[in-house]
């Protein structure tokens, strides 16, 4: 198989969409950006921050990156990290007919759901007590403040049990300290559409981002 060879994209719009507190100024962000400009196709990030870190729900999120999927006259591909991950299953499953494919990197699919231990009981009901906590936000370098609003909102929603057919392709790391890895193993275990590659690496996958791009270009059509 040949992995150099240029061809016309036959993808039309390729978004991003960045983990908790970070931003379209992420280095995997740039990362896939660049690659996909050799070949002529643009990557869309929105800022899942905006209008403002404090009020953000994954709500917010679907309605604003359903908003800008329904403007394009074909499916896109989806190409998210972390909680974007989350949020790109939970697309896919929403609106079937606005998403033609998943890449997911360290999809958090258990998120806010009991047992993740990144929110521990006692965190959770001192942030239902305050109405808001600082949480730190990497694009900034410095703790924002977060609503109560934003778990309460992602308990209305399950990627784990989220039915999705598009054909996706999963990296994961297996030593990532954020997402464990049982539980995306688990979640790729039932779905005959998903590719999982388990890596050598955290939960950031930077030093395996040119190993992901050797699977993603040809799953993109970019290559043969």
């Amino acid at each position: 198989m040949v992995n150099n060879i240029r061809r016309m994209p036959t993808i039309q719009a390729v978004f991003y969409l960045h983990g908790f507190a970070s931003s379209p100024g992420s280095t995997k962000v740039a990362y896939f950006a660049e690659r996909l400009r050799q070949y002529d196709v643009e990557l869309l990030c929105p800022d899942l921050n905006l209008p403002e870190f404090r009020t953000l729900t994954i709500t917010r999120m679907l309605d604003q990156l359903g908003a800008e999927l329904a403007r394009r006259e074909t499916p896109a591909t989806l190409i998210g990290s972390s909680l974007g991950g989350t949020l790109a299953i939970l697309a896919a499953a929403r609106t079937p007919e606005l998403v033609g494919r998943l890449v997911l990197l360290a999809p958090a699919v258990m998120f806010a759901k009991p047992g993740h231990h990144l929110l521990p009981p006692e965190r959770i009901d001192e942030w239902r007590r305050q109405g808001a906590l600082p949480f730190f936000h990497y694009a900034d370098q410095t703790e924002r403040l977060l609503n109560y609003r934003f778990y309460e909102d992602s308990l209305r929603y399950d990627a784990f049990d989220a039915e999705i057919r598009q054909p996706t392709m999963i990296f994961q790391g297996l030593h990532d300290a954020s997402v464990d890895c049982r539980t995306v193993e688990a979640f790729a275990r039932t779905r005959p559409n998903v590719t999982l590659s388990l890596l050598d690496d955290n939960h950031q996958l930077i030093a395996s981002l040119p190993r992901i791009w050797n699977d993603v270009a040809p799953f993109l059509g970019l290559v043969e």
